[in-house]
């Protein structure tokens, strides 16, 4: 089974190393993909050309969704935006 893929900061970290799931790029993936975060839910965490996979958890600090991962699992993958060809049309057709 495919795990979800969502976009996060992975600069956005709380002190205990775990990722904010709050910045607009995070929201309009889960929206756009219809999921409805939940403690230990299993989830690929991107941003760029980097991935890994996360674990949901609510923090009670601050009152947000993060995802526990390990940064020394984090990968290089092919970025989202370069695998896409514009198509360009000719004006003289």
């Amino acid at each position: 089974m495919n795990k979800p893929r969502i976009f996060a900061d992975f600069h956005n970290a709380d002190p205990k190393g775990r990722v904010r799931l709050s910045c607009a790029g995070t929201v309009a993936d889960l929206e756009r993909q219809g999921i409805v975060l939940q403690a230990g839910q299993s989830l690929i965490i991107y941003s760029e050309e980097l991935e890994v996979e996360g674990i949901v958890h609510y923090s009670e600090e601050e009152k947000l969704w993060t995802a526990v991962i390990d940064w020394n699992a984090i990968q290089e993958v092919d970025s989202v935006v370069s695998q896409i060809t514009p198509q360009v049309r000719d004006p003289a057709s």
